[in-house]
Parts: structure tokens; sequence; C-alpha cells
């Protein structure tokens, strides 16, 4: 009876040693994680077709918001309140930089997307690519897109696009911060970018 009380309580400071090595593993691999820019590499071009990286995301806080032109609502709306939310927390322009990548590469060319983009802020850059280098980028940004058929019995016809309508902010070292959802109260998307600068 003794030995099995012996080899009940070495397996159970066996099992808390295991337990606390892999807590401490695991918190380790949370903060290099929260250490490291969000994202992954790329090179895309920016909407006046200037080739354009993930190093734009550093030196300043930014502000990314993944979307399509042919949006109907979501994307024109979070473009126009991020311009006001902007114009609040910094006047003038040379604080936080915003980025509007798209999700629908087939048919956003840095032209189309520029006109898009222009129509409604100054202060938001956009971003284009090849499908596939965007298509890295939205998986590596841990985004959600999916192209919509809008009519299910016309699966190659005309679509829309599904996607996260989240903006994502980063600190200027690019590392993720917070975001602000879709809908979110305009005090607390200003108090996010306040405390982002």
């Amino acid at each position: 009876m003794k030995a099995i009380r012996i080899a009940l309580w070495a397996l159970i400071a066996a099992f808390a040693v295991v337990l606390g090595w892999l807590t401490y593993e695991w918190q380790m691999t949370e903060n290099e994680i929260a250490a490291k820019p969000y994202g992954v590499p790329f090179e895309l071009v920016d909407q006046s077709g200037a080739p354009i990286t993930e190093a734009a995301f550093q030196g300043r806080p930014s502000a990314l918001f993944f979307g399509f032109t042919h949006c109907p609502e979501v994307c024109p709306t979070t473009l126009y309140e991020l311009d006001g939310w902007l114009k609040q927390v910094d006047p003038d322009g040379d604080r936080i930089n915003a980025y509007f990548i798209t999700v629908d590469p087939e048919r956003d060319t840095p032209e189309l997307l520029g006109n898009y983009v222009a129509g409604v802020t100054d202060r938001v850059t956009g971003i284009s690519g090849p499908p596939e280098k965007i298509a890295e980028v939205v998986k590596g940004f841990n985004i959600y897109a999916k192209k919509v058929p809008i009519d299910a019995a016309d699966p190659e016809g005309d679509y829309t696009m599904d996607h996260t309508a989240s903006v994502f902010l980063l600190d200027a070292q690019g590392r993720f911060k917070s975001t602000i959802a879709w809908g979110e109260n305009p005090e607390t998307a200003v108090s996010k970018l306040e405390n982002l600068l």
C-alpha cells in the first residue's frame, strides 16, 4: 500500500512538472509572437503602382482595413468613418498611417483602387497586387475573405466578397495592438487610435 502511495505521489509530481513546463513554453511562445510584427512579409503595389512591402507598417502606428471596391456598404462606410477618426486623432496626418488592402485583386487594379479610396479620403493608401500574393497576405494576416457568386445558378458570373470587416491597429514596430470592429462606437474607435499613439 505504501509503495502505491509513493508511486501516485511521484506521478502527481511528474504531472505538475510537465504542466509547469507546458505553461512556461506557452507563455514564452505568446510573448515571442507579441514581440514580432503582425502578418507576413509581402511585395505588393500601392494605388499609384509603386512597390510596397510590410516595411510600410513600421516607423509609425498603422491602421489596416481589408476590403474591395465593389463593396456595397461595409468598405465605403469604414473608409469614411476611419477618415473622420484619423482627422480627430491625427489632424496633421503625420502620426498614423492607414491602408486599404484589397481582397479582390482580380478587379481592384491599383488605378481603380486609388480612384475609389480618393473618392472617400486622402488619409488612406490603397494596396493591391497579383491574386496569389494577395491570397498570401490575406492568409498571413488571418483575414477571412471568400468570393460569393451573386447568382448561385451562375457561379462564374458576377460576385461579391465576404470578408473580415475590422480595422487592424498596429504599433510603430508593426505589432498587433487591437481592432476596431464594424459598427464600433465612434468614441471607442477614437480612443483606440489615441491609445495607439
